[in-house]
């Protein structure tokens, strides 16, 4: 098993709701569990398009499949909950990043491991650090490293979540 971190966010429709049900489907897939979720975090919308706030949480998951078939698998899950990708930054029912897969980097066309915006995000920096404060990235710098030297963001815990 390979522990992975993947990162949730929404802000259309009962985003709360999409968060919280990702977390059962990220759970049901085959020869995946999850293993800790983060808090909910409520997160300022930017990218210069009006739209409203975003709920974001953070998964650690184990998995015995190949980071492609994760990322298929996220895929299948963002489109149970009728993900449409009208425009970049743009408002979204549920997004799933796959951001850590052990201590792999993966560049392919269709994937890249580490995320590559990840670490200069704090709605997924902070919830990361959350569940995961020791972690030591790829790059062997430590979380908290990239953490405080991160612009401040607007993201203010919401709740924190008992899944297990």
């Amino acid at each position: 098993m390979i522990e992975v971190y993947i990162a949730l966010g929404s802000n259309l429709g009962n985003s709360k709701q999409h968060i919280l049900n990702a977390f059962k489907e990220l759970d049901a897939i085959a020869s995946t569990q999850v293993l800790k979720t983060s808090s909910l975090y409520v997160t300022k919308a930017w990218g210069g398009i009006a739209q409203r706030d975003f709920i974001n949480a953070v998964v650690k998951c184990s998995t015995n499949l190949s980071a492609l078939a994760l990322l298929s698998e996220l895929l299948a899950i963002e489109n149970l909950h009728e993900r449409k990708r009208q425009q970049i930054n743009g408002p979204r029912t549920l997004d799933c990043d796959l951001l850590l897969y052990g201590q792999k980097e993966i560049y392919s066309e269709s994937l890249i491991v580490p995320h590559p915006r990840m670490l200069t995000r704090g709605f997924v920096l902070i919830p990361l650090y959350e569940i995961a404060p020791d972690l030591i990235l790829p790059d062997g710098k430590s979380l908290v490293s990239y953490l405080f030297s991160l612009e401040p963001w607007p993201v203010t815990q919401l709740e924190e979540v008992k899944f297990l």
